[in-house]
């Protein structure tokens, strides 16, 4: 077993999607996962040398900035679970 330079670590190319025999929900799955992350990870940002992590104002503008996407689905998706209830329970109540 090779291990390389340690050190100096070399990357590859990304994951590719796993054979499946679903290749349609793994194409929409992957696309959603693009969609909504389509930023790279600021690798800049993250020093696993320091035990006390401090961010100034652009560290964190940049990382809201590459979270967005996580953001708005987390923002529809509480409106969805507040009104779809609420809309429902106006609709039950107050058949006309």
């Amino acid at each position: 077993m090779e291990l390389g330079n340690i050190p100096q670590p070399t990357y590859g190319p990304g994951p590719e999607a796993p054979v499946s025999n679903t290749p349609g929900l793994v194409a929409m799955a992957h696309g959603f996962l693009r969609l909504v992350q389509p930023n790279p990870l600021p690798i800049e940002m993250i020093d696993f040398g320091q035990s006390q992590i401090k961010f100034n104002q652009e560290d964190i503008q940049e990382l809201l900035h590459y979270e967005l996407g996580f953001l708005v689905c987390a923002a529809i998706g509480v409106l969805f679970i507040i009104f779809v209830p609420l809309v429902g329970c106006c609709f039950c109540c107050c058949r006309c």
